[in-house]
């Protein structure tokens, strides 16, 4: 009986959600997060959409879009559960072309921003007040 309760155990082991997979990887915050992503088809699966309830198979390979981010990762462990970060990245190994591809992305949008002025947002001190009053009152003038 007690073979039995293991051969289950294994099984059951080897069967996770991609979804709650996606979650203990730390790709997303939530499950239900994972969920919509994948029904909104912003992950694919061996370049297939996939329901969220598809087992989690070791050498799966996923493609993740998040924002301007695109990942390919191939599966490397199961897991169910969320840990910290340093587990959930042995769950995974990013590709080469997409570490480079990512890596350029870095580099295209610091190149755009580089030039561009710095603006601090904060409210306006008691002298601004005033120079804004004293403007205002000019122009009605």
């Amino acid at each position: 009986m007690s073979k039995n309760n293991n051969r289950s155990e294994n099984a059951e082991k080897n069967k996770i959600r991609l979804d709650k997979w996606l979650w203990a990887a730390r790709f997303y915050k939530t499950r239900a997060l994972a969920t919509e992503a994948i029904r909104g088809g912003k992950v694919h699966l061996n370049g297939q959409r996939f329901k969220p309830s598809h087992n989690a198979e070791i050498g799966h390979t996923i493609r993740i879009k998040k924002e301007s981010i695109e990942q390919t990762v191939i599966i490397r462990e199961l897991s169910g559960k969320r840990g910290p970060a340093s587990t959930a990245q042995t769950l995974y190994e990013e590709t080469r072309e997409s570490i480079e591809l990512r890596e350029k992305c870095t580099q295209e949008r610091k190149a755009m921003f580089e030039g561009m002025p710095q603006y601090t947002v904060r409210r306006p001190s008691k002298k601004d007040r005033r120079k804004i009053i004293q403007f205002k009152q000019a122009q009605q003038e």
